[in-house]
């Protein structure tokens, strides 16, 4: 399928303006639905952080299409995707390659690992150690690799989609607090109710192959031009404020260690443009900002150790900033 077919009726040349924005992110979630059924709460919030040029965490129990989720979002964009089996004997150089011998010139060649591609997937990133994890941290914040003192390019788009699994610790290396924080989102799936698992089902007894088809509907090109729109997208000094405030209230709560860092502030910024431009808006609304703000605050919060004995949840901050932090009136543009 060539790119006319995929996005008919728009000029590639042209600047996206926020209607068809808008058509581009109801057809890869539409696609991507055919595959992951029911969640498509969590299907927006996934194309958000793509969009808003981010990674996200995953933490769910087994079984919830955490993995179906992140191929088909890679096949909907005729992307690349490489998935990582994370383990404790998992090296760096398994995820970022190596300069082997090449026995036909006698010179190096570079091999590269499976973080040279547009969409990866970190399966149960907390079963490797400190060492192997952070050889993501590179990568992630600064899309590149460094092999041998040489520095390369990550394929762009680039996105890292981990996952965990939050009932078995037990041989697991937890994550520490400044690689969290490099994460846009935290994201659960969550189990379907009976209707959707019904559904779900159905669909797999009707197709012949144990994977569903996805089509792709555009490509890593359109990703890109998503990103640039969505810098376009306005956002009122007001509803910043409001963004910067709830980011704030986690860190003057008596309750939070640690509460979420400025980059929690730009995280919102992004991820409510983004939002605003899925629904078709050059403008934020406060509610864009509501949207996202649990998912991208909650990882960033460390309770102190009194409260986290006396099974208080992280969440509870989160949700004590979204309801104390008064809410801006902004007009629609």
């Amino acid at each position: 399928m060539n790119k006319d077919e995929m996005m008919p009726g728009r000029d590639a040349a042209a600047p996206l303006g926020p209607a068809d924005a808008a058509k581009t992110c109801a057809l890869i979630l539409d696609e991507v639905s055919k595959a992951v059924v029911g969640k498509r709460p969590f299907l927006e919030r996934l194309l958000a952080a793509a969009i808003a040029g981010g990674h996200v965490l995953v933490e769910d129990n087994p079984g919830l299409a955490k993995t179906l989720a992140a191929r088909s979002f890679a096949r909907s964009f005729s992307s690349s995707f490489k998935r990582i089996q994370f383990t404790p004997d998992l090296l760096p150089a398994d995820i970022t390659g190596a300069f082997v011998l090449d026995r036909s010139t006698g010179g190096l060649k570079l091999v590269e690992g499976p973080i040279f591609a547009n969409f990866v997937l970190a399966d149960e990133i907390n079963r490797a150690p400190p060492k192997t994890q952070s050889a993501l941290l590179e990568a992630m914040e600064e899309r590149q690799a460094t092999l041998e003192g040489q520095t390369l390019a990550l394929p762009a788009p680039f996105m890292v989609i981990a996952t965990q699994n939050p009932i078995e610790y037990e041989g697991t290396f937890p994550l520490p607090e400044a690689q969290l924080d490099r994460f846009l989102l935290k994201l659960s799936i969550g189990y379907p109710d009976r209707e959707e698992e019904l559904e779900l089902v159905a669909r797999r007894a009707a197709r012949a192959t144990e994977d569903p088809e996805i089509r792709p509907v555009c490509d890593g090109s359109d990703l890109l031009a998503l990103r640039e729109a969505a810098g376009r997208v306005h956002i009122d000094r007001d509803v910043m404020a409001y963004a910067v405030d709830l980011a704030r209230a986690t860190r003057e709560s008596r309750r939070a260690a640690v509460g979420a860092s400025p980059r929690a502030s730009l995280a919102l910024l992004k991820l409510s443009r983004a939002r605003a431009l899925m629904e078709g808006r050059s403008f934020v609304l406060p509610d864009d900002v509501k949207w996202c703000a649990f998912e991208a605050l909650v990882h960033r919060v460390v309770l102190k150790p009194e409260v986290w004995a006396n099974e208080t949840r992280v969440g509870e901050v989160v949700e004590d900033a979204l309801a104390s932090v008064p809410v801006p009136k902004v007009e629609a543009r």
